[in-house]
């Protein structure tokens, strides 16, 4: 692992006191930040970027998303969430093989290092899949296998066995980058003993949940009606939330709800994006954030987003609040990167990660602020939140490691990449193959 000088570069901290500094030094080595400011003697650095006009922050951690739906982004867009879920989706994942979801995290991967997201909690099928992806493209990740328990036809695998067996393989694996945890669907898709045996084994292997939770309406009444519990609730009693947890959603939920889950230590992911796209509602993230909930941010899946940009989710988070609330004062700048980037390395299990310190792993990113939209540089801040692009990211360094280098990856073979997703995707969807071979003779043309 090489040593890296960024020099004359402007950073975004985002340690406890928010410390923005100016023309400044990173130093790197070994994966962490060796210093900030004057270089130690004798540093001779393998690697030199000259970041003039540049802005240094933590890079984004993605809490909630599944990876591999980039094959089916824009497949089942404009319908309510039953028909979307039952008539598209479902239907195109009975296809999911192996191979589709290695290629739709390849390209989940190369999409995610381009728009700064560093590490990301996935939540989907064959994982071993994605954890290779993963290994290969040098990001972090807390890995989970969706399971079921509704009888071995709804599986996609050998259900929460296979499950055991890939958290136990790859716990810990790529150098410490990755994390694995148990991957129950949800209250309304899992039997109720099936989840006390989620809870049972999560206890038994040491590792946590990552499960969706109140997302519509709906849930919330059919749980009271059919249990006399919310899905808070209902899972509380179950012991799933006794384990570190991370529950996607947390739209519909009460008061008492925001109790349990500040006891429990839950960590709240809200995914506005999606959130908005399918009429979900708001996550009460300002009263969350009030109990001293953990709350991060997530894309969901590309079908649903359809996108895996943490920097526009980031964006949309404040500004969904500030309108749901009619209070611009709510979610400033500062503290919506911080649900971006620490908040979500937390829930990850990746603690150390979102601040730009000395000692800390050397996990950041790099704006090129050499842009018409982000002049004046007032607040670099709002800039960032509020007028930047994730094109304007120009490096992205992981533990150390440079995997984009002046907007090129360098980890990933991109135009491969490109190809072999696209066509994969056009055939688990089923789509006319003449569109495949229209495509095709267009990028060989």
């Amino acid at each position: 692992m090489g040593k890296i000088l960024i020099q004359n570069v402007d950073v975004l901290t985002l340690n406890e006191n928010g410390d923005v500094l100016y023309r400044t030094n990173i130093a790197i080595a070994e994966g962490k930040i060796q210093s900030i400011g004057a270089v130690p003697a004798h540093f001779e650095a393998d690697e030199v970027i000259e970041a003039s006009d540049h802005v240094a922050m933590p890079g984004f951690f993605n809490a909630h998303t599944h990876a591999p739906m980039t094959f089916e982004r824009g497949w089942a867009d404009d319908l309510p969430f039953d028909r979307w879920l039952n008539e598209r989706i479902w239907v195109a994942e009975s296809a999911l093989t192996r191979e589709d979801v290695r290629w739709g995290a390849y390209l989940a991967a190369a999409e995610m290092i381009r728009a700064g997201t560093i590490g990301f909690a996935d939540h989907y099928f064959f994982m071993d899949e994605v954890a290779q992806v993963v290994e290969e493209a040098g990001l972090r990740a807390n890995l989970a296998w969706c399971v079921f328990g509704m009888g071995a036809e709804t599986e996609i695998g050998r259900g929460l066995e296979e499950s055991i067996a890939f958290v136990q393989r790859w716990q810990g694996a790529a150098n410490g980058r990755i994390r694995t945890v148990l991957g129950p669907h949800s209250t309304y898709a899992c039997p109720p003993d099936f989840l006390v045996m989620v809870a049972e084994k999560a206890a038994e292997f040491g590792v946590g949940i990552h499960i969706h939770l109140s997302e519509f309406r709906e849930q919330l009444e059919s749980s009271l009606a059919k249990y006399g519990v919310t899905p808070v609730q209902f899972l509380a009693q179950r012991g799933i939330l006794d384990h570190p947890t991370i529950a996607a959603h947390c739209i519909h939920i009460t008061p008492e709800d925001m109790d349990i889950l500040q006891a429990k230590k839950v960590n709240v992911v809200q995914c506005p994006n999606t959130h908005m796209k399918l009429g979900m509602g708001v996550t009460p993230v300002p009263e969350l954030l009030a109990r001293g909930v953990n709350v991060a941010l997530g894309t969901d899946g590309p079908a649903s987003n359809n996108d895996l940009d943490m920097l526009e989710e980031a964006r949309l988070a404040t500004l969904l609040q500030k309108d749901h609330h009619m209070d611009p004062v709510i979610l400033p700048a500062e503290l919506t990167l911080r649900l971006a980037t620490q908040n979500g390395a937390k829930a990850l299990g990746f603690p150390e990660s979102g601040v730009i310190a000395p000692g800390r792993p050397a996990d950041l990113v790099l704006f090129d602020f050499r842009k018409p939209h982000l002049r004046p540089r007032h607040n670099l801040l709002s800039n960032i939140l509020y007028a930047a692009k994730s094109p304007d990211i120009s490096h992205v360094i992981v533990d150390g490691r440079i995997l984009m280098k002046d907007g090129e990856l360098t980890t990933l073979d991109e135009e491969r990449i490109l190809y072999e997703a696209e066509q994969r995707a056009f055939r688990m969807v089923k789509q006319d193959m003449h569109i495949v071979r229209a495509y095709d003779l267009g990028q060989r043309g």
